[in-house]
């Protein structure tokens, strides 16, 4: 059993990554040590992946995504593997308890086929249910039939027969006491899975928010600061949007730093997942989402939205209208650059409403339905854009309705 713990460990699946090799190896070294006390969500989050005794199990949902991990992994190995594994590993759905099961039909593939010419006594099967074979020359020759990965766990097999039956006596006696019966761990939630990706792996998010100063000559009444300017600030709208994000990433068990754009350079971007809050004021957004499909016009006068694929398609704030009446537009980016090497979430509005409206949506249950529905297979993992409009009436913020969206 240790001998497929280990090949599986290093396959493809699991030898490039950190928290799924530790895992795995927990669960089946506990199980076969009879320990099935040891496996439960608090105390594998404590034990392999270092929370403190006292996280709440309901927002950090790193054992259950992890566990989710596995599971999917373990069946893509075995799916490649074909019928040469005699002995499987398993995490049956809504259980810390992996499961090993032993296939009927690799057992037979593991019987050496009889000699001809051979006594009955050289065929003479153990209490095991393998024939042994006394004469050496025999087993040598049916044994290189034998793949040799079979022949690899045939052997660890006969060594360790023994500890797999008193695995196999406690597994089914923890069974039958109903004692390894652990409650079904939940789904991810929506907004789980759209932070997934960029939380994945990371105790800390940088978080680098445009900053303006008043300009009463301009349309919105402020002009973005720059990196001279000593006493910036963020609007109201803009710091409702980083209470959301900062609560989002609270419940998750991921603590931030917060940056001001003007004074954050590509090094501080680099390495480590970033949240860019604010569309025109915010210089790293505009540069960092100046590449994608949908981005913002360079132009500080006429700003924009475009869409590369359709140049006639134009997002912006009605300039007939007071800026406080005039409804706004706003993009939501999560996607992987490689400006930075990292993952980029981008809450970005034309004006302070559309900002916003962005941060309500990536943050609602209700609205990432949306964007998951109109996306389908691309929202989980995938690169992702979406367009947004707000209605604005005497300055406050309305609903974001999605506009349009892409993945790649």
């Amino acid at each position: 059993m240790l001998a497929e713990l280990e090949a599986i460990l290093a396959s493809t699946h699991f030898c490039n990554s950190k928290r799924y090799p530790a895992f795995l190896r927990y669960i089946v070294e506990n199980a076969l040590a009879g320990k099935a006390e040891h496996l439960k969500e608090r105390t594998l989050g404590i034990e392999v992946f270092d929370r403190p005794p006292t996280f709440d199990t309901n927002s950090d949902t790193v054992v259950r995504y992890t566990a989710g991990e596995v599971r999917k992994r373990l069946q893509l190995y075995y799916a490649e593997l074909g019928h040469t594994a005699a002995i499987r590993i398993s995490l049956p759905t809504g259980s810390y308890i992996p499961e090993f099961t032993q296939d009927s039909s690799d057992t037979m593939e593991l019987v050496p086929e009889p000699v001809h010419g051979a006594t009955h006594s050289e065929q003479e099967a153990d209490a095991t249910g393998v024939v042994e074979h006394s004469s050496e020359d025999s087993s040598t020759a049916s044994q290189e039939e034998i793949h040799p990965r079979l022949r690899a766990l045939y052997r660890i097999w006969q060594q360790r027969r023994g500890v797999m039956a008193v695995a196999a006596v406690l597994l089914l006696a923890a069974l039958a006491l109903g004692i390894w019966q652990l409650s079904r761990p939940s789904e991810l939630s929506i907004v789980d899975r759209f932070w997934a990706p960029v939380l994945r792996d990371q105790k800390s998010v940088l978080l680098c928010t445009g900053s303006v100063v008043f300009a009463t000559n301009n349309y919105s009444g402020v002009t973005t600061a720059n990196k001279d300017i000593d006493y910036s600030f963020v609007s109201l709208q803009n710091a409702s949007a980083i209470a959301q994000i900062s609560a989002t990433l609270a419940r998750a068990g991921i603590s931030f730093q917060m940056a001001a754009a003007p004074s954050t350079t590509l090094h501080d971007l680099s390495g480590h997942s970033v949240v860019l809050l604010g569309g025109y004021n915010n210089p790293w957004t505009m540069r960092l989402v100046e590449p994608l499909r949908f981005h913002f016009s360079p132009s500080s006068v006429n700003q924009i939205i475009l869409d590369r694929q359709h140049s006639n398609v134009q997002y912006m704030r009605d300039r007939s209208l007071p800026y406080s009446s005039a409804d706004d537009y706003a993009l939501v980016v999560r996607y992987r650059a490689q400006a930075t090497d990292s993952w980029i979430v981008a809450i970005a509005g034309v004006g302070r409403n559309g900002t916003e409206a962005a941060a309500q949506f990536i943050t609602s249950p209700h609205y990432l339905q949306q964007l998951h529905d109109r996306l389908g297979s691309g929202f989980d993992q995938r690169n992702l854009e979406a367009v947004l409009k707000v209605n604005v009436v005497e300055g406050k913020s309305g609903a974001p309705t999605l506009v349009d969206a892409y993945a790649w």
